[in-house]
């Protein structure tokens, strides 16, 4: 696979990462780009409507044996893309039809590279499959089952960034620790508001990721039928997203200012997703059923204003505080956190 090619897939398969991860440095852009695509074929197989649990457990393994090199790249295409229906996009068929090329692309990396890769698709995908025996209706047990779950499918990415920001500039070993603690709840706060942002396109499939805590104590029966009860359950779980993001940011002060292209990456991200909660927050179209997404001239404003404070802490904090105004958060310890989750 060229990088053209690369970039690419990467624009047909989120909007998001393809504005985002061109801002990191060579070779980094290419080892961050190539890990999206890995997590994103292992997400196809999980999001794939007609598959079993058993053969989507058959299928993310038969992935991890393709990454570890047990078996050949051209099986996963090959034995997959006849069970892809119309509920599998366009674009994450054509990733599918491209995996020979996409495992190929990894393969050429530095050892420490693809270990560091092959950890944190593991990690996702068993993730995955467990969480996939435990999706309903009705939600997960509690709270610390939703942070286990986003652990799985995002938190590890915090991790497994981190641990490539390292390998691409060694010096950022001194702030390994403080990254490491911070760096589950990047991933988190991401996933949160994903969560909040799909949770009509999944409540359609028959799944709720919210906490069954959270849905008992406020009466809910999914889909809510009553405001009240959506509006008290969205503003918990907007509140403890928003503690995430602004850990998020913490982790991004972490990074040198002279990275600017590390920072640019994350803080791009988590100002798109802090404004993603501000709609979910107040939009009526949200309650109606509606998903919500950010507008083109918000996606802009967030690339000027993190490019223009992007070396200045005092000013990053600013720009968020604004862009966070009127949000609840519900700061949780970051490095409790990363312990529990990442022992799990």
């Amino acid at each position: 696979m060229t990088e053209p090619l690369q970039a690419e897939l990467l624009a047909k398969v989120s909007r998001t990462f393809a504005l985002t991860i061109p801002q990191l440095p060579a070779p980094l852009a290419d080892w961050v780009g190539n890990a999206y695509l890995l997590c994103r074929i292992a997400d196809t197989i999980e999001d794939e409507p007609t598959l079993s649990c058993e053969e989507k457990t058959n299928f993310i393994q038969l992935f991890l044996d393709v990454l570890s090199g047990k078996q050949p790249a051209e099986c996963l295409p090959q034995q997959l893309s006849p069970h892809l229906s119309s509920g599998t996009s366009v674009a994450e068929q054509e990733l599918i039809a491209q995996t020979v090329s996409v495992i190929a692309h990894y393969q050429q990396f530095p050892a420490e590279v693809q270990q560091i890769l092959l950890r944190g698709v593991a990690i996702m995908s068993h993730g995955m499959t467990r969480y996939q025996t435990l999706a309903s209706p009705h939600g997960l047990d509690d709270q610390t089952a939703l942070d286990h779950y986003c652990y799985a499918v995002a938190g590890v990415v915090g991790e497994m960034l981190t641990a490539l920001f390292i390998a691409y500039r060694p010096s950022l070993n001194a702030q390994r620790e403080e990254l490491a603690a911070l760096s589950v709840s990047f991933g988190l706060g991401l996933q949160l508001t994903n969560i909040l942002k799909d949770v009509w396109d999944d409540a359609k499939r028959g799944v709720c990721w919210w906490p069954q805590t959270l849905v008992s104590q406020q009466g809910i029966v999914w889909p809510p039928s009553g405001n009240p009860t959506l509006i008290a359950s969205r503003q918990e779980l907007v509140a403890i997203a928003h503690g995430h993001l602004r850990d998020a940011l913490e982790y991004t002060l972490a990074i040198p200012a002279e990275e600017q292209g590390l920072r640019q990456f994350c803080l791009w991200a988590i100002g798109m997703a802090v404004l993603t909660l501000q709609k979910i927050q107040h939009s009526d179209a949200y309650l109606t059923g509606h998903n919500v997404k950010i507008t083109r001239r918000a996606v802009r404003n967030v690339i000027l204003g993190c490019r223009l404070t992007g070396r200045y802490d005092r000013g990053l904090r600013w720009l968020f505080a604004w862009w966070s105004r009127g949000l609840a958060c519900q700061r949780r310890c970051s490095r409790q956190l990363y312990q529990t989750v990442s022992c799990w």
